[in-house]
């Protein structure tokens, strides 16, 4: 009997060993935040947590139009890493460790967003006169037909058993980590439609399933939502911040766009060869201020190869960090304000964040050099198809110059993909994009420690964060 149990005991450390490192970092940190009457059953841990966000984040998207909520839902119901959300709950409540007394900055807001409901029988008097987000209703107005709108129902309080003052989770917190989620679900939907793809969380994606069309206005529906949740949260700095992060995912989009769209017609795709486009020239009217995001313009007489290469990462850097690590490092900031932390604090949160970003996206580029199409839940490979040069390329210029005039061409000649390819895996591309995650790695990692005082959630958060090194997806 007891070689028996010997034997179940050791297949059992051999089944936890062949468990993902990532999956057990989420399964670790969602107990943290999970109620405690939920820890009884342990194949929960994730999954009611999650479900928890999923529900709470359909409160706030019903639409009356129900391919809307299909389309909305769609997305929601199959479960993906959601590590965002996972990461603002576990900041907030190692930022709630903090004593009261040090978390000043502003008014600490204990309470959850507006809850009062909009009387049906005086809607039509108050289309003139009421706030804007009390009296939208057009279905009701035009029609008599009462939506599932949170515009004009207020949202659903979060139950009791939900929020545990002694956890340090703020109640616009949890919202704000339902927000965060409907942004970057958003963001899904459009790069979707952007990259042509068809497999989203090993399912078809949004585009392949419902059109191209109404991919793109589902994700606009999403982030309309998350705009007015977000002016929920009645903070006037956290307001902008998440704002902004939407912008910033835009922005990120046009660099990559440009990145892979080079103006010279000669290295233009068969498809694009065939369209000439022609611009508009501004009128100069109004006077309008704008970043320069364009990798400046390279003498290749007297510029240095390893200038190209410097000059190529940085463009990369920042537009990883604009679709990627802007939506994590301003949600962490976020999170620290609405704590009332102080801002050395706040800005040390939003270092970590970013850090993070840079550090997830950079094993995202890896991984589409090393791992299947069925263990990524998407296309692999597809990077080098699509045109861009991501860092394990760029890295792998660095060692082989004969990567540049394909990379100038977008890969866009036969051969040209396997070749890079090839290059990456002889030239360690794929070793140094990860020493280079791992700096990230080690960034967010301090910047988690001189932030945030011991406690389990700061270790959930560091061991999350060292487990994003590992992810196979």
């Amino acid at each position: 009997m007891s070689r028996i149990r010997l034997l179940v005991r050791d297949g059992n450390r051999g089944s936890q060993r062949m468990k993902s490192s990532f999956t057990v970092a989420l399964q670790t940190a969602s107990k943290l935040v999970t109620p405690p009457l939920m820890l009884r059953n342990p194949l929960s841990l994730v999954s009611t947590e999650m479900n928890t966000l999923a529900k709470n984040i359909m409160t706030l998207i019903g639409s009356g139009h129900p391919t809307l909520n299909k389309m909305t839902g769609y997305y929601f119901e199959t479960e993906g890493k959601r590590v965002r959300p996972l990461i603002v709950l576990l900041l907030s409540r190692a930022l709630g460790q903090i004593p009261l007394e040090e978390r000043d900055n502003v008014k600490i807001d204990y309470t959850d967003f507006p809850t009062n409901k909009i009387d049906p029988t005086t809607i039509r008097e108050k289309i003139l006169s009421g706030a804007p987000v009390a009296n939208f209703s057009p279905l009701k107005v035009l029609h008599g037909i009462t939506p599932l709108n949170p515009l004009t129902q207020g949202a659903v309080p979060l139950p009791e058993e939900v929020f545990d003052k002694e956890r340090g989770i703020l109640p616009k917190q949890r919202r704000l980590a339902e927000i965060v989620e409907m942004i970057h679900t958003a963001s899904l939907l459009h790069d979707d439609v952007i990259d042509h793809a068809f497999t989203r969380r090993g399912k078809p994606s949004g585009n392949a399933a419902f059109t191209n069309k109404m991919a793109v206005l589902a994700g606009d529906f999403l982030l309309g939502r998350a705009t007015v949740s977000i002016s929920r949260l009645r903070n006037p700095e956290v307001v902008e911040i998440m704002s902004n992060s939407i912008a910033n995912l835009v922005e990120g989009e046009f660099m990559q766009l440009h990145n892979t769209d080079n103006e010279d017609p000669r290295s233009q795709s068969q498809l694009h060869s065939l369209i000439q486009r022609v611009l508009p020239t501004p009128t100069k009217k109004l006077e309008t201020q704008a970043h320069d995001y364009r990798v400046p313009t390279i003498d290749e007489t007297t510029t240095t190869h390893e200038e190209k290469v410097n000059n190529a990462l940085q463009y990369y850097t920042h537009k990883s960090y604009l679709k990627t690590g802007a939506l994590i490092s301003n949600s962490c900031r976020a999170t620290a304000i609405l704590s009332g932390a102080r801002q050395p604090i706040v800005e040390n949160c939003f270092q970590f964040g970013r850090n993070l970003g840079l550090c997830f996206q950079l094993v995202d580029d890896l991984l589409d050099f090393t791992v299947s199409s069925k263990e990524l839940g998407k296309p692999s490979g597809e990077d080098l198809k699509l045109g861009i040069a991501t860092a394990p390329v760029l890295l792998t210029w660095r060692k082989d110059p004969t990567l540049g005039p394909l990379i100038k061409r977008q890969f866009s000649e036969p051969g040209d993909v396997q070749r890079a390819f090839h290059a990456v895996k002889t030239h360690n591309g794929i070793e140094e994009t990860r020493q280079l995650a791992e700096e990230y790695r080690n960034k967010a990692l301090q910047n988690l420690r001189e932030a945030l005082p011991e406690s389990d959630s700061r270790s959930a958060l560091e061991f999350l964060t060292n487990a994003v090194l590992t992810r196979k997806k």
